[in-house]
C-alpha cells in the first residue's frame, strides 16, 4: 500500500457511485427525483442528529470546564462564520462550480451546481475524513476512509440520480481535502484526543443540519462560510481544556 491510498479509493468511489446513479436517475420522473432528494434530506437530517449526540458525551463534557460544551460549539461556530463570511466560501464554491459545469454540462441538461456544492460539503463535513487521511498518512491503515468510500459511494448514487454530474465532479475538491490532512498526518505523527474529536463531530452535525436544511428546501443556509468553525472545533475544545 501507499500513503493516500484511502483517498484515490474514496474519489473513485464517488465517481463510480456517481456514473451508477445516473445511469439509473435516467429512468426516473420528475416527481420521483424530487421524493428521492427529500428522502436524502430526511437521512441527512438523521446523520446531523447523530453527530449532535456528542455534545452530551461525557468524554467531550469532562474535558470541559462545567457547562462550557455549548460555549465551545458557540464559539467555533461564530468565529467560523466570520472567517467563511470574510473568505466568501461558499461563493467562491459556487464559483468554482459554475466554471465546471461549463466544462462538463454546458447545456444545463442537469442542477450541476447544486450537486457539485451540496455533495462536496456532505463528503468533507465530518471527523471521519480528517481523521482516515491522518491515519493513513501515518500508515495506521485506511479502515476509515475504506468506510467512508463504502458510504460516500452509495450516498452518491442517490444524489447523482437527481443531481446529476455534478456529484462526480465533487471528488475533485474531496479528493484535495483529504490529501492536505494526509500531508498532515505525515508530519504530525500523532492524532488529535477524544474529547477534540468529539468537539469536531458535534461541529460537523450542525453543518450537516444546514445540509439538510437546504436539500429539504426549509432555508438556504450557507453552510459553506460555516466550513472554518469544522477546523476550529478541537482548537477551541483545547483552550477551554486548559481552564478545566
Amino acid at each position: 500500500m501507499f500513503v493516500g491510498l484511502g483517498t484515490v479509493i474514496n474519489v473513485l468511489a464517488i465517481v463510480i457511485g456517481s456514473a451508477l446513479g445516473i445511469f439509473a436517475g435516467a429512468k426516473f420522473k420528475e416527481e420521483v427525483r424530487d421524493l428521492i432528494t427529500t428522502a436524502l434530506g430526511f437521512v441527512t437530517l438523521m446523520a446531523a442528529a447523530d453527530a449532535l449526540r456528542a455534545l452530551w458525551n461525557p468524554a467531550f463534557t469532562d474535558e470541559l470546564p462545567k457547562g462550557w460544551a455549548i460555549l465551545a460549539l458557540l464559539i467555533s461556530l461564530l468565529l467560523g462564520a466570520l472567517i467563511g463570511t470574510a473568505l466568501d466560501i461558499e461563493k467562491r464554491l459556487e464559483v468554482f462550480g459554475v466554471k465546471l459545469k461549463k466544462r462538463f454540462d454546458p447545456h444545463g441538461s442537469t442542477p450541476f451546481v447544486d450537486g457539485f456544492v451540496s455533495a462536496s460539503l456532505l463528503f468533507v463535513i465530518g471527523p471521519m475524513a480528517i481523521l482516515g487521511s491522518i491515519s493513513d498518512g501515518m500508515g495506521s491503515g485506511i479502515n476509515l476512509l475504506a468506510l467512508k468510500s463504502i458510504l460516500d459511494g452509495v450516498t452518491s448514487i442517490a444524489f447523482a440520480a437527481t443531481l446529476g454530474w455534478g456529484v462526480a465532479v465533487s471528488a475533485l475538491p474531496v479528493g484535495l481535502y483529504q490529501f492536505v490532512w494526509t500531508g498532515v498526518g505525515l508530519v504530525l505523527g500523532s492524532v488529535l484526543p477524544e474529547y477534540q474529536i468529539l468537539g469536531m463531530t458535534v461541529t460537523g452535525g450542525i453543518l450537516l443540519l444546514g445540509i439538510s436544511f437546504r436539500m429539504l428546501k426549509i432555508k438556504q443556509v450557507p453552510v459553506g462560510n460555516l466550513l472554518p468553525a469544522l477546523f476550529l472545533a478541537p482548537i477551541i475544545a483545547g483552550v477551554l481544556h486548559a481552564f478545566n
